[in-house]
């Protein structure tokens, strides 16, 4: 488990560690999400190369003309 001190001005050093998987650098902005009776954070700024293959690629290529009638019939569902 990794800890930070809060300062007497409000303020915590985010430790080296945690910097690190986050690939955070000086200047980096972060976001606070904070839920029932935790906080967590995430980085805001990123490379977009980072997203490379995050979104994996469709088996089958899809048509304007499919995705077209995909919205239409789900949009009249609801």
């Amino acid at each position: 488990m990794t800890i930070a001190t809060i300062s007497s001005r409000g303020q915590i050093t985010i430790p080296a560690d945690v910097r690190a998987i986050l690939s955070l650098k000086r200047g980096d902005k972060v976001n606070f999400i904070i839920t029932d009776n935790e906080v967590k954070f995430l980085p805001v700024t990123k490379d977009i190369n980072t997203l490379k293959g995050f979104i994996k690629k469709p088996l089958k290529p899809v048509s304007i003309e499919e995705m077209n009638k995909t919205i239409q019939a789900r949009g009249s569902q609801e």
